[in-house]
């Protein structure tokens, strides 16, 4: 049989699943019969529908968080074999199979058998987490606690940092602290968390990562950053402008680094490093995907990434 399953985004929140053919390895390339998918909150957009789109997609497209095992190999694909284990890097991973470069692959750690692992946003905490410079001994904050942001506290914990989190949902607060932070808050009254903040930290945070995306977030983030501290920028804004508080900026002497990598060798360096963190239990993402949907209810997922109910944080399709 030549065909797959896949998901085909339409807007306006409407997916279907179509048959598809099944895509074929190139020179240097393997094929992966998918296990799953995550589902990145950038998709958002795309599911509910934006002008700047063309639809229908691609079948799998914007899927970008798969984990599989290898099933073909093209010529000059190096050391893979059918059967390997790896998260990829790819882009049409809401499907049964997805084809990757031989160089875009991860093998997924002996601890992950039988478990998903999204790879790609591990990456991209791992790749957060460099550009941060952490250190044991600081008081950081982590402001935004969805899934990159709990494996942020995890990393930061770990290293023996101080984690202070900051998040609107009490949910995200439980599991911050599960995650290691050592105090909690919430963000529906800013200016009190900003006061708190500055008087737990004694004057600002040296480290503060600001992890949801949004004006809000990035306004209390840039509050309680220290006087020659640095802000990292890991929330995707991707829903126009933004303001910023220049003077504020300005006279704290603020280093401000946007963390989002889009170079090819940066994410795959973050994919290798991200499967050994796990290995290593740096970071344990297991108990962060909190629901988990078959490849036909991927709606349902969107729905509950959309919503956000209670007890959700992460989701992934199965494929």
């Amino acid at each position: 049989m030549n065909t797959m399953r896949a998901a085909v985004f339409e807007g306006d929140g409407r997916v279907r699943l179509s048959r598809a053919p099944r895509p074929v390895p190139g020179r240097g390339q393997v094929r992966v019969r998918l296990h799953g998918c995550g589902i990145c909150a950038s998709n958002l957009p795309v599911w509910s529908g934006r002008p700047w789109f063309q639809y229908p997609m691609a079948p799998g497209a914007p899927g970008h968080e798969g984990w599989g095992e290898i099933d073909a190999v093209g010529d000059g694909a190096g050391e893979w074999q059918e059967g390997d284990r790896v998260a990829l890097l790819s882009g049409n991973a809401y499907a049964e199979y997805d084809v990757t470069d031989a160089d875009a692959l991860a093998r997924l750690p002996a601890s992950a058998a039988g478990r998903p692992l999204p790879g790609e946003p591990l990456a991209c905490a791992m790749n957060i987490w460099r550009r941060s410079d952490i250190r044991a001994g600081q008081t950081i904050a982590v402001v935004g606690v969805g899934f990159v942001g709990a494996l942020l506290i995890q990393l930061a914990r770990h290293a023996g940092a101080e984690v202070i989190a900051l998040s609107r949902r009490p949910f995200a607060l439980d599991v911050a602290r599960s995650c290691g932070a050592s105090a909690t808050l919430s963000t529906d009254d800013a200016q009190a968390a900003i006061g708190a903040v500055n008087e737990l930290s004694h004057g600002g945070c040296v480290r503060v990562i600001e992890a949801a995306g949004e004006q809000a977030t990035l306004d209390i983030a840039s509050a309680i950053s220290a006087e020659g501290g640095c802000l990292v920028i890991a929330g995707y804004h991707q829903d126009g402008p933004r303001q910023v508080d220049m003077q504020q900026w300005n006279w704290r002497g603020l280093d401000v680094i946007n963390a989002h990598e889009r170079d090819r060798a940066v994410a795959l360096r973050g994919l290798h490093e991200a499967m050994r963190a796990v290995d290593e239990g740096r970071i344990d993402p297991f108990p962060l995907l909190t629901h988990g949907y078959p490849l036909d209810r991927i709606d349902e997922a969107f729905e509950a990434l959309s919503s956000r109910p209670d007890g959700f944080l992460k989701a992934t399709v199965a494929a």
